[in-house]
């Protein structure tokens, strides 16, 4: 294999791999890699329509002022995500701001952002966002009319529903899917070109090996990432009061009190999730429960407040799994840890993707498809699987 012909394929396998994290992200809720801004709320940072690396939270330590993060927002844009600009970080949480705004979120109906509530930074470079000019723009053209063709097969096919309540995700989803769609039919349009003289050189093949490595890694990278980092300790504080009130984190003396706590499911599949408390004056009225796509499920917190009077802190832990195992299955291998669950939940997804891998492609070697033959991707598909 000549040496540009690796950079291109190792162009192409990055690209796959990135396709593959964003709908993994689209499905689950959880913007991957690339995000974009809709409105001018972060003028002149980002203008509408410019894109932006996402780096998940799991990989970044605590924010700091000055950081652009994308949060799971309370109020803001109906509870959607919202991507703005921390300011300063107080008891109750994050001050957050839009560039172009001239008071912070918290001025209005927003509260304090906890860091449980942030999913992703975006990238900055010497304080600077490292900013994808346009990226939304373009996936915005090409959204609509995708969108209303993919809709109307959708119809035919009665899963229509999966596309209600498009987002910036999954614009970019779409954007992929659609270059690809774009790129098999001008291969198939401009296929029957006059034939070249037949090359003697041997064609280019790859090892099936390395073939399933990577399709293994399109699978389970991102599915790991989507279990992973959402998970993990969320902490609130309270306070014990001579003068409670009706904030129900200001508690009396030694009494109780019960929080609401939301899970939101933004993602195109199932939710398996499981609540624990870290505290012993801390219990929860449901632990276990299955999150439907684009929906929440609600559960209480009970509180009692120590004897003392002062600001508290309490936790409680968050764990997010793919349900492709019996949830009896995934709350056993739970009760172990937490890991051991994605561990088997991955080799689960591992098995699948390796059977699907051999039985697409078989045991032999892959020959890749030379540019000095005369045979277009669908002919190429047709003479593989037909």
């Amino acid at each position: 294999m000549k040496l540009g012909d690796g950079i291109q394929y190792g162009v192409l396998i990055i690209l796959i791999v990135a396709v593959g994290a964003m709908l993994f992200g689209q499905a689950l809720g959880q913007p991957v890699l690339l995000g974009y801004v809709e409105t001018g709320s972060m003028e002149p940072t980002m203008e509408p329509g410019d894109g932006f690396i996402a780096v998940p939270a799991v990989v970044t330590p605590p924010p700091e002022s000055g950081d652009v993060v994308v949060f799971q927002a309370t109020e803001l844009h109906n509870g959607g995500l919202t991507t703005h600009r921390i300011v300063r970080r107080t008891d109750e949480g994050y001050i957050t701001r839009g560039d172009a705004n001239p008071f912070t979120d918290q001025d209005g109906v927003e509260p304090p952002v906890m860091e449980s509530q942030i999913v992703a930074e975006a990238l900055q470079v010497n304080g600077q966002v490292v900013v994808i000019r346009d990226l939304g723009t373009v996936s915005q053209i090409v959204q609509g009319p995708l969108v209303g063709t993919i809709g109307l097969i959708g119809s035919a096919i009665g899963s229509s529903g999966l596309l209600a309540g498009g987002s910036s995700a999954q614009s970019l989803v779409f954007l992929g899917v659609g270059l690809i769609i774009v790129s098999i039919v001008f291969d198939s349009v401009t296929g029957s070109r006059p034939r070249a003289k037949r090359s003697r050189r041997r064609s280019n093949y790859i090892k099936t090996t390395t073939f399933l490595f990577i399709l293994s890694l399109l699978v389970l990278a991102p599915a790991t990432a989507s279990m992973v980092a959402p998970s993990g300790a969320n902490t609130f504080n309270i306070v014990s009061s001579e003068s409670p009130n009706d904030d129900p984190l200001v508690i009396g003396v030694g009494a109780e009190a019960t929080i609401e706590y939301r899970v939101i499911n933004d993602g195109f599949v199932p939710i398996l999730t499981v609540i624990e408390p870290q505290h012993p004056e801390l219990t929860i009225s449901r632990s276990v429960f299955t999150v439907s796509p684009r929906s929440n499920e609600t559960t209480t917190l009970t509180v009692q407040a120590p004897d003392a009077t002062g600001s508290y802190s309490r936790a409680i832990k968050e764990w997010r799994y793919l349900p492709v195992l019996p949830r009896s299955v995934i709350l056993s291998l739970h009760a172990i840890h937490p890991y051991v669950a994605v561990a088997a939940i991955d080799l689960l997804l591992l098995i699948g993707t390796v059977a699907f891998g051999l039985i697409a492609v078989g045991v032999g070697p892959i020959r890749l498809r030379s540019t000095e033959r005369n045979i277009t991707t669908i002919q190429e598909l047709k003479r593989r699987f037909l």
